[in-house]
């Protein structure tokens, strides 16, 4: 089995991420306060298959970072930090269904099936307006977060942006899709 089967990085293409997400976190120390990167970097070292995972957030342009720890579970928490929504993941529709639903003009994939795929999930409405307590974030764009499935039975889902410095949430249907949306994903470590 290659290592890309096994969910897990070279060691050269290890190092080249840990360096990337070491200097993001140096760069954005107010998302973090407190926080110290040998600990985290021991952390990711001893988790390969969510190494791997934030390099798909990576090439995706989704850009993460850590914005917190879980004191009961004692894991980092990485978000999407990309100013606008991660460009290798737009003009996507929500989920499998909606994408099934489409006739024709049908997107490439859903956001949930690449969250799936990437091993990460979307935001939730509340993790999104925390997100946007550290920065502004989708004031061109916006992003896809988990809906709750009383909407999504009845065919709708919901996304996020930032405008007028006010994070608004909207709906539109599951199979929707344009080219400044896309989602952002968390993953613990």
């Amino acid at each position: 089995m290659s290592k890309e089967n096994k969910k897990e990085l070279s060691p050269a293409k290890q190092n080249e991420l840990l360096s990337i997400l070491k200097s993001r976190f140096e760069k954005n120390m107010s998302r973090h306060q407190g926080f110290e990167w040998n600990k985290i970097q021991a952390k990711l070292e001893t988790n390969k298959e969510k190494l791997w995972s934030l390099n798909e957030m990576e090439k995706t342009e989704g850009e993460p970072d850590v914005v917190g720890f879980d004191t009961n579970t004692c894991e980092y928490i990485f978000y999407d930090c990309s100013v606008e929504s991660p460009k290798g993941r737009r003009s996507i529709c929500y989920d499998h269904e909606a994408l099934e639903s489409r006739k024709e003009h049908k997107p490439v994939n859903s956001a949930i099936d690449m969250a799936n795929a990437m091993g990460i999930e979307l935001l939730t409405e509340e993790q999104y307006r925390d997100l946007q307590k550290l920065g502004n974030f989708d004031t061109k764009t916006s992003s896809w977060v988990k809906t709750p499935s009383e909407i999504r039975k009845l065919g709708g889902a919901i996304f996020c942006d930032r405008r007028y410095n006010h994070v608004f949430v909207y709906h539109n249907g599951a199979e929707s899709y344009y080219g400044v949306r896309a989602f952002r994903g968390s993953i613990r470590v």
